[in-house]
């Protein structure tokens, strides 16, 4: 043999991968023309498979002994598969050639998925309801042979990248055919993510094995609902906040009237308590009516208090005008004239006017009125 020759097929002794980026699931330990040399030394590091392979005939059964982390001499009695495939009946005193596959067996995690579009679920209050879905998943190798043969080939390095999409695609299509059957109602999906992530898996891990790996996990990170459905949420929710209606709108007019109180230039009528109540009692029904429909709809109607009743004015009772910044107010009966005046916004001064007046007068020269003033000291002479 000449010189070039032993130069070029140099026997290989030691057999190891050390691994030089994190994203390779399969690495071929590059050998090129060399042949291993009996007795050499392989070393299959923590979170590794090691396979060999009959050279030129990558199949299943052509697949032959596997290694699990440690440090192995290759020999006859530690290759008894291949030493069938090669015909070594009486073992081997000289160097032979195999592939060697090396397996990344840690776990993959943070691989994206998402629904290929909307999936429908039939869902008991809202009907069929059109949801999205995302998140993340998590796999590693399971059955290195299977892997190996079905998925990597001959490539010399197989990346996560090289699989990603295929997978991706599986994950969102099996997982747009298992949400309508996960029974997790569409108003409970977001406050449950972990039992979908969960159901998941558990529906769509075979489809994993059957290519060699093991799905680990399934996140769900987002559930989207249709923007009507969001709002029906929305609104039951708030309903649920409010409670009693009836009280929610007595409450929210009785705001309105201080707010309008504490503001000179809005009209006095709306100051005015029987106006109040008035306004009062329409919200209450306005509400009422709001939630017997919220309810219809939900399937739960909310307990309402009877509207409280508004008796008419008394036939025949004083009523005045007021005059408040330039602008007519009114008509007031006694009893709101006289909470105006006890709040300050009625005085000696201000003008009204009754039927039957010829003109505009002064609210403490009438007589009707004498009574809101008489303790109240008249203005001291000029």
């Amino acid at each position: 043999m000449g010189l070039w020759n032993k130069l070029t097929n140099e026997f290989i002794d030691i057999v190891e991968w050390t691994q030089d980026r994190s994203d390779i699931l399969v690495h071929r330990f590059e050998r090129y023309q060399n042949e291993i040399k009996n007795g050499a030394k392989l070393t299959v590091r923590p979170g590794q498979l090691a396979a060999m392979v009959n050279e030129g005939q990558l199949g299943k059964d052509q697949v032959a002994d596997v290694f699990g982390p440690g440090m192995y001499e290759l020999s006859t009695q530690n290759l008894p598969i291949l030493a069938t495939l090669k015909g070594w009946k009486y073992g081997f005193n000289s160097p032979f050639k195999a592939e060697v596959y090396f397996f990344n067996t840690t776990k993959f995690t943070d691989l994206k998925w998402g629904t290929a579009g909307p999936a429908t679920m039939r869902d008991p209050e809202f009907g069929a309801v059109r949801v999205t879905a995302f998140g993340i998943y998590s796999i590693r190798i399971h059955d290195a042979k299977t892997f190996l043969v079905d998925i990597v080939g001959t490539q010399g390095d197989f990346s996560v990248a090289d699989i990603e999409a295929n997978l991706r695609g599986k994950v969102g299509v099996r997982i747009k055919e298992v949400m309508p059957s996960i029974g997790v109602p569409v108003i409970d999906l977001e406050s449950h993510v972990t039992e979908v992530g969960e159901k998941i898996r558990e529906k769509i891990a075979e489809d994993f094995v059957k290519l060699g790996l093991e799905l680990c996990e399934v996140q769900v990170q987002d559930i989207g609902l249709p923007e009507e459905v969001e709002r029906a949420i929305d609104q039951q929710g708030a309903m649920r906040a409010i409670g009693n209606m009836q009280n929610f709108a007595q409450y929210q007019a009785a705001q309105a009237i201080r707010d309008a109180a504490s503001n000179p230039g809005m009209p006095g009528m709306i100051m005015g308590m029987g106006v109040g109540g008035s306004m009062a009692q329409g919200m209450g029904q306005l509400f009422q009516q709001t939630g017997e429909v919220s309810g219809g709809i939900s399937g739960t109607a909310p307990a309402a208090a009877p509207a409280p009743v508004v008796p008419p004015p008394i036939p025949g009772a004083v009523s005045y005008f007021v005059a408040v910044n330039g602008q007519q107010t009114g008509p007031f009966d006694l009893a709101t004239l006289q909470g105006q005046q006890a709040g300050g916004s009625l005085n000696r001064d201000s003008l009204v006017w009754k039927q039957g007046m010829a003109a505009w007068g002064k609210a403490g020269e009438q007589a009707d009125l004498a009574g809101l003033f008489a303790n109240t000291p008249p203005p001291l002479p000029q």
